[in-house]
């Protein structure tokens, strides 16, 4: 790997909420759930975190992010919704690589089907396209464009959820990063009083950068309060370092993205 490419791959901060939405991956992708649609199959989301991580990683350098999203769960299994975040890595990195800061904002658009196997054992297939308005991404030399398309499969028994998410792309910015994958394995534990637990751990292996891949971890508790949901999560990611630079450092000031921190949300849904 060439100097001018590890110094950018170095600033990139790709991302994550297990499937709770309110610490790690969009709340957008629910996991698997019962095939049957809700009363009301229209419904919006919007959220406040102190720390927008995605799959370990902080996507706005450890700060807060406003994020909000609507779905729509046909009575046949189908669903389609989308979802946005505010951001700070993208214009960070172009920042830093000269080139016109864009990209603030995150855009997620994503349908799938969602069925039950058995009693207890249900499965959920889609898309999901990761869109950076106007982001300049592919101007910084050794770069890709930062959009990004996955597909994904999930298998959910009991409390427990195992899924693995497939580039068709280029992920996050990596050039030739196309067919990168991420397995991770999630529960959601009720221990009364509408108190949820929920520990997730997940492996993120990135195509011809393995010394970008890494494994993430979180354990939120979350509880609903009249309508809307508090949570607060231990979130980290285990990355390495490269030359004595952690691979996700934030090209602002050199923090590491992926450092063990608590992120508390709130979530309204309706």
């Amino acid at each position: 790997m060439n100097k001018t490419l590890l110094a950018l791959a170095s600033t990139l901060a790709i991302t994550a909420l297990p499937q709770m939405a309110l610490a790690e991956d969009p709340p957008a992708v629910p996991a698997a759930a019962p095939a049957a649609a809700p009363a009301d199959p229209l419904s919006f989301n919007l959220s406040l975190t102190s720390d927008y991580r995605y799959r370990g990683i902080s996507q706005t350098r450890l700060q807060p992010a406003i994020q909000g999203g609507a779905d729509y769960a046909f009575a046949s299994g189908f669903y389609v919704g989308t979802w946005a975040s505010t951001i700070k890595w993208i214009k960070d990195a172009e920042t830093a690589a000269g080139v016109a800061a864009k990209g603030s904002v995150e855009w997620d658009l994503y349908g799938g089907y969602k069925g039950e196997i058995a009693k207890d054992l249900s499965y959920d297939v889609g898309v999901l396209a990761y869109v950076y308005p106007s982001n300049k991404y592919s101007e910084i030399p050794g770069a890709a464009n930062a959009n990004t398309t996955e597909i994904y499969g999930a298998i959910t028994y009991g409390p427990a959820t195992l899924k693995y998410s497939h580039s068709l792309t280029n992920l996050f910015g990596f050039a030739d990063s196309k067919n990168s994958g991420y397995l991770d394995l999630s529960a959601t534990f009720e221990v009364g009083d509408g108190i949820q637990l929920i520990p997730h751990v997940g492996f993120q292996h990135i195509a011809h950068y393995s010394d970008f891949s890494y494994t993430d971890y979180s354990f939120t508790v979350g509880k609903d309060f009249s309508g809307f949901f508090l949570s607060a999560a231990v979130v980290g990611a285990e990355t390495k370092s490269i030359n004595g630079v952690k691979a996700y450092a934030s090209p602002a000031n050199g923090k590491d993205l992926g450092k063990a921190g608590l992120v508390v949300a709130v979530k309204k849904t309706f």
